[in-house]
């Protein structure tokens, strides 16, 4: 039997900064198309889910000088073309049964910080797979979704856990990180969150505990999606 994945992404397709003034934003390209790769050659099975079940919006930067070298962003391109059919037809995230997928996948870009950081549906989903010691993995900006995730103490459940997102360092990179509302690396370590971190911005970077995988940064697309489908892979009996 196949493995199942599920991969949430942002339906948000702008960034409030604290000014009041909108980003245009939504889903980081590489951080789609990489992983959604590795995982259809490993012969997984994926939905794909938004809240509301609105189809997700590409961050245009993600295919600019931001997103790396012009043959990478061609072949990110390409991919993502390959998979519209899919992009344009996500299920509604409050309709999924996340028991029935082997792997939690939340891809980042700018969006997550504009929707799933406060999406009770989303944190009660990161919660209970949290609590089920089955894969869960957040990338980049993804681990913002964590935010509005709660425990049954009234906690978050993710305090004490080890993991990386994108830094400070990183998001200020991008010249309008200075009107953010917040940044990822502050609000994880508020969560209490035992953070990490390359030293070297833009590295790739994965962080693994127990159930939880996460990687800190675009550059860390492939590193995480091979590690989840060699544990997974590990991990299922052999027959």
């Amino acid at each position: 039997m196949a493995t199942k994945v599920l991969m949430v992404l942002t339906a948000a397709d702008r960034w409030t900064l604290k000014d009041g003034t909108v980003h245009p934003s939504g889903f980081w390209a590489e951080e789609v198309a990489f992983p959604h790769r590795a995982f259809t050659k490993a012969g997984w099975e994926i939905t794909i889910a938004t809240p509301g079940g609105k189809a997700p919006t590409l961050d245009r930067l993600s295919l600019g000088i931001s997103g790396g070298m012009p043959g990478k962003r061609r072949e990110v391109e390409r991919y993502l073309d390959g998979i519209q059919d899919e992009l344009a037809t996500p299920v509604p995230l409050d309709t999924v049964d996340a028991d029935a997928f082997d792997v939690v996948f939340y891809p980042g870009g700018h969006g997550p910080m504009e929707d799933l950081a406060y999406d009770e549906t989303s944190g009660a989903l990161l919660a209970d797979r949290l609590a089920s010691g089955r894969p869960l993995a957040l990338l980049c900006h993804a681990p913002a979704a964590i935010t509005a995730a709660t425990g049954p103490d009234g906690k978050n459940p993710f305090a004490g856990r080890r993991m990386t997102g994108l830094s400070n360092r990183e998001e200020l990179l991008n010249r309008f990180a200075w009107k953010a509302p917040w940044l990822l690396e502050d609000r994880l370590k508020e969560l209490g969150v035992d953070y990490s971190k390359t030293l070297i911005p833009l590295r790739p970077h994965v962080v693994v505990d127990g159930n939880l995988y996460t990687g800190q940064n675009p550059q860390s697309s492939e590193e995480l999606a091979d590690r989840l489908i060699a544990d997974v892979g590990a991990a299922r009996p052999s027959t």
